[in-house]
């Protein structure tokens, strides 16, 4: 009867690794969704592993930043403070930041989670030209001031011409999370997607805060 409840015992310990081990990897596989145009974000299904900095992050304390480059990029700092409050759904810690990219290459950095690929195109004969995009996570003005150029460079692709009821900062919204091709589809009256109109909705839902981070700085 010994040997069979040390059989049982042991038998119990190997469901219960067993069972861990696919929590684990469960939750790893979750984390792994991907981002991109109208895109689910690309953030682990907890932020508790984040560093008390990351978790302390607020958009608002970096409103002096954001009125500072959208004046420069020629661009409303109302919709820049605001794409920041979109952009905050994950901790913004440099240390989580690239622990994240080490298992997703293709995920983005900073404060305004910009993809290498769009930092490299904004960056392009301006003074921060030679900047590196794994700068992002540790130099939040620098990821502000990319929002804020790319913001402006979506803004000289949106057509002449626009049809819909979507306002100029509503589109480059959408262009920021979708892509330049999608805005000007959405500008010529192409409804958004889900996706796409989940981040429009959360746009309005931060407009006010966005106001008003500007108005306490």
């Amino acid at each position: 009867m010994r040997e069979a409840g040390h059989t049982v015992t042991t038998r119990r310990c190997a469901l219960v690794r067993t069972a861990v081990t696919a929590l684990v990897l469960t939750v790893a596989g979750s984390a792994c969704t991907p981002a991109g145009s109208g895109r689910t974000p690309d953030t682990p299904t907890t932020a508790s592993a984040a560093s008390p900095r990351a978790q302390e992050y607020d958009p608002s304390r970096f409103a002096p930043q954001v009125v500072t480059h959208a004046r420069q990029a020629g661009v409303n700092a109302r919709l820049l403070m605001a794409i920041l409050y979109n952009e905050a759904y994950k901790p913004h810690d440099p240390a989580w930041e690239r622990a994240w990219q080490r298992s997703k290459p293709d995920a983005a950095f900073g404060i305004a989670n910009m993809h290498r690929a769009a930092f490299d195109q904004t960056k392009r004969g301006r003074d921060f030209a030679d900047r590196d995009w794994h700068e992002l996570p540790d130099d939040r003005d620098l990821a502000i001031k990319a929002a804020a150029w790319y913001l402006h460079d979506l803004d000289a692709q949106l057509p002449a011409r626009r049809s819909g009821s979507l306002s100029r900062d509503e589109l480059l919204a959408l262009g920021y999370n979708t892509g330049a091709g999608n805005m000007r589809a959405f500008a010529r009256g192409t409804a958004p997607g889900p996706q796409a109109q989940s981040y429009l909705d959360r746009l309005h839902d931060n407009w006010a805060t966005a106001q008003q981070a500007l108005q306490r700085n």
